[in-house]
């Protein structure tokens, strides 16, 4: 009877210590999530009759923002070298986007053949966007969709300091 109550006892105190390395890696991995987006819940602001969101640079310099593509949530990374807005190709079905016609562009990684697509509806914070041109990129294989200048000339984005405000024309 007493070996039983020792191994209970010690798988009891590995069942704690697996508990324990489990919660240090939810509260770990959330505040390592917190510094690759910071802007998990963009806030929104109505100024002189202009909806203004902010968003707060990470740890590597760059804009990295929630927000939802067709009503579902997507992470961003703000790119103004990007014409237009790049999404992962295999995220196609989830976002609802139809591919169209193909064609090269060139990327940082080289040229990629790409489709054509539309965003029907674009969100981040409460600055919502309709008939977004975009294209499906197979080369992409993150999560992390480029926005581009096809949503970003529709806004006036200025930067300062380690903030960049997005504000609607």
């Amino acid at each position: 009877m007493t070996q039983n109550t020792t191994g209970a006892g010690k798988w009891m105190y590995v069942l704690a210590w697996v508990c324990a390395f489990g919660l240090l890696i939810l509260v770990f991995g959330d505040l390592l999530e917190k510094q690759v987006n910071p802007n998990q819940e963009p806030e929104s602001m109505r100024i002189d009759n202009q909806t203004e969101v902010r968003l707060k640079q990470n740890r590597a310099g760059h804009y990295v923002t929630s927000g939802y593509i067709n009503d579902v949530p997507v992470t961003f990374l703000v790119d103004t070298g990007a014409t237009d807005v790049s999404v992962p190709a295999h995220l196609q079905q989830e976002l609802g986007l139809l591919a169209g016609r193909t064609g090269l562009a060139n990327t940082a990684n080289g040229s990629v053949r790409i489709a054509e697509t539309q965003i029907d509806s674009l969100r981040i914070g409460d600055i919502q966007l309709s008939g977004i041109r975009g294209n499906l990129n197979p080369g992409m294989q993150s999560d992390q969709i480029l926005l581009g200048m096809s949503v970003l000339r529709q806004l006036e984005f200025t930067q300062r300091g380690e903030w960049l405000i997005l504000r609607t024309l």
